[in-house]
């Protein structure tokens, strides 16, 4: 199988210092980061002579929670103006690629399916505009239902890219979230073909790849076979209660590194 360049997202070490993380990630051998999207914790520029002194890439930026879709026109602004923020702050740290989806935790329209479905692809097909002018990919992630009503699926994520027509706009799929939504995974993978900007790891269970039952050899050889060259981005969490807000009690940290460090050796050893 191809060599993958290996990354994490920095929201599942809660709130562990970029610096540290920085470092244990580098010390495990990944080679990049997806950064949460919060300028305000990780200034650009600091973010960027953090991750260079430790010889890491910034591949990706994940958006914090906003709603592109809500029918109300100011809560739309103010999420369209948060992800234009979000794609200048990519061009500073020459991330490549900025990833969004529906809100985490609505799981029903406030208006109307159909409506918001709307909603979103204008809202998109304006923030693709944006990232064409800055020469950045936007890749829209699909969620499982759980967590969104928008965007579940590789084929409405890929039915959603065809009609905003960009060649900005690609889509980003999560093995988590495949897992519910998708009756064949790599199947959804070829489908998304050269459409894939992005793809994201965690196992059935949301641990480490190699502890749930995602069969991640069929998934790789997926990925070959389609040619996939970006970089697999960890987001795992550790075990315990509330996936979405990682937790500091007793023992919490040394469960988040197990995690990480089982999965670079599980994805290597593939």
């Amino acid at each position: 199988m191809t060599p993958r360049k290996l990354g994490a997202c920095t929201w599942i070490f809660g709130d562990t210092p970029l610096k540290e993380v920085a470092q244990g990630l580098s010390r495990l051998g990944y080679s990049g980061i997806e950064l949460l999207g919060d300028p305000g914790r990780y200034p650009p520029k600091e973010a960027q002579k953090i991750l260079a002194g430790e010889g890491l890439e910034v591949f990706s930026l994940t958006p914090l929670d906003v709603d592109l879709a809500h029918p109300d026109p100011k809560v739309r602004r103010q999420a369209l103006d948060y992800y234009k923020e979000l794609l200048d702050c990519a061009a500073e740290l020459a991330a490549g690629i900025v990833s969004c989806h529906g809100k985490v935790g609505r799981i029903r329209p406030i208006s109307s399916q159909a409506e918001e479905e709307k909603l979103l692809q204008e809202e998109v097909a304006a923030l693709a505009e944006r990232a064409e002018e800055l020469g950045i990919r936007l890749a829209l992630e699909a969620l499982n239902r759980y967590e969104s009503h928008l965007v579940n699926t590789c084929s409405q994520a890929l039915s959603l890219v065809e009609e905003v027509d960009s060649p900005s706009l690609g889509v980003l799929l999560d093995t988590y979230h495949m897992n519910i939504e998708e009756a064949d995974i790599p199947g959804a993978i070829h489908r998304a073909g050269d459409k894939l900007f992005l793809f994201h790891v965690a196992d059935s269970n949301r641990r480490a790849p190699g502890r749930g039952h995602i069969p991640f050899d069929r998934v790789f050889s997926a990925l070959d076979g389609i040619g996939y060259g970006g970089p697999v981005i960890l987001e795992c969490t550790a075990p315990g209660p509330d996936p979405f807000t990682p937790v500091k009690g007793p023992g919490w940290e040394k469960a988040v590194w197990d995690e990480v460090r089982a999965a670079v050796s599980f994805l290597r050893g593939l």
